[in-house]
């Protein structure tokens, strides 16, 4: 049987039903994809050999539960390893998890570092006894909207391959129903440094197995977007264990402030987004080494940070009626606050406000007194108003601007002051007249 034959059975490329059934290589992108592929029409395989990204769509695996799949020979093993592929893409195929465990030590003989399973159905139990002290070159392992059997009482089959997954980088499980992830399972992910359990059903009694003493000690990104968490000291007790986390992703959990309590986050912790969390205060205690903090999308009516390292803050589509005050974040460079309650600017600030490179007031119903308005031009002329400006910068207030662009608003000195202008002028006459007479 052919190297291209042997190819698609292991990654699950059988006949298909009313689809094009052959590969297309797109050689712009080094990118090919292969539709339901049968025998008989594996020849077009050929053209994925100068591809370094394969997309393989559509299957059924059952078939070839019992295939007879041998050790392969010098010359099959030379052929995998002189392929370009760096990365696999698998979606909408039935697995059986009995073939899957047979084959994966396959790739052992290939350049994939990346493999990535969407839309796809896990079937029975695989004895991965064959992967025992195997190694992969894969780095990368994703699943996106997979079904499968409960990581409960999967640990013998992680153990087999604790000599692979203790060398993964990234791990993304998402929109698969996952509802726990038991400790020993954690603890097998030693080298793994992202992990996005987006779009799944985690709840808060989730997190501390999932996060247990020795689990995942090389970890620097965490994603739990998406899920059902809602106790933002259990999430804090729960991850306090990860020494080199450096971004956490919690958006879109609808999370209750607790009252202040002596929990820590990891003194690493530099990137935390709060964002879309029902959030109607600012919780306790935060990050203290925060460069990023993102709470926008939530019901902040007002907000009283201190923290020395931030620099980027978003406050954008909250309830905020007055910009919060910045003296004790001196390092900020960056605050958005676009589509809130704020009339002005807050006096004694807007120097501090001036100096920022990034500052957003967007879609707020902004007073367009002279101070105001000659304030909120000067930023935008420096170029430190960003998106938005001058566009959706409106007036709310005096009534005689409503609706203007606040870059229009007039605010030269005769404009604003012309008492500043006219007196002197009087003056100079008088004093002409005098000497005239």
């Amino acid at each position: 049987m052919s190297v291209a034959v042997l190819l698609l059975l292991w990654l699950g490329l059988l006949e298909g039903k009313g689809r094009r059934n052959r590969c297309y290589f797109n050689r712009t992108q080094e990118y090919c994809t292969c539709y339901n592929l049968s025998e008989e029409t594996a020849g077009s395989l050929i053209q994925c050999l100068a591809a370094t990204v394969v997309e393989f769509q559509g299957g059924d695996l059952k078939k070839y539960i019992a295939f007879p799949i041998r050790d392969l020979d010098s010359s099959t093993i030379e052929t995998l390893g002189s392929l370009i592929v760096q990365k696999i893409i698998i979606g909408n195929v039935l697995v059986p998890e009995i073939l899957l465990a047979r084959v994966l030590r396959f790739f052992s003989y290939t350049h994939v570092q990346e493999l990535a399973f969407e839309s796809c159905i896990f079937q029975g139990t695989g004895d991965w006894s064959d992967m025992d002290g195997q190694n992969l070159p894969i780095l990368s392992l994703s699943f996106h909207n997979v079904t499968s059997a409960p990581l409960t009482g999967q640990e013998q089959a992680f153990s087999s391959l604790s000599r692979w997954l203790q060398t993964l980088e990234e791990l993304a499980v998402t929109s698969s129903h996952v509802t726990t992830l038991p400790c020993a399972i954690s603890r097998v992910f030693r080298a793994l440094r992202s992990l996005d359990l987006a779009q799944n059903s985690l709840r808060d009694g989730s997190l501390t197995p999932a996060f247990c003493q020795g689990a995942f000690p090389q970890l620097q990104e965490l994603s739990l977007r998406h899920n059902n968490l809602r106790s933002y000291h259990n999430v804090c007790e729960s991850v306090e264990l990860l020494p080199k986390l450096q971004r956490l992703d919690l958006s879109h959990n609808e999370l209750m402030a607790d009252p202040s309590s002596s929990c820590q986050w990891p003194a690493s912790l530099q990137h935390f987004n709060l964002s879309n969390t029902g959030l109607d205060e600012v919780p306790t205690p935060l990050p203290l080494n925060l460069t990023v903090l993102d709470m926008s999308h939530n019901h902040l009516h007002a907000v009283d940070i201190s923290l020395s390292s931030l620099k980027k803050l978003f406050l954008n589509q909250n309830l905020l009626q007055a910009i919060p005050s910045i003296r004790n974040c001196p390092m900020l460079d960056t605050l958005h606050l676009d589509n809130n309650s704020i009339t002005e600017l807050p006096r004694g600030e807007v120097e501090l406000l001036g100096r920022l490179q990034d500052m957003a007031l967007a879609d707020n119903p902004l007073s367009c007194s002279c101070s105001e308005a000659r304030a909120l031009q000067a930023m935008g002329a420096a170029g430190h108003l960003g998106q938005g400006w001058p566009g959706d910068y409106r007036c709310q207030s005096p009534a005689e601007y409503q609706g203007w662009p606040v870059a229009q608003v007039p605010v030269s000195v005769l404009h604003c002051d012309p008492a500043a202008v006219v007196a002197p002028i009087c003056v100079t006459l008088a004093l002409l007249g005098l000497a005239g007479a």
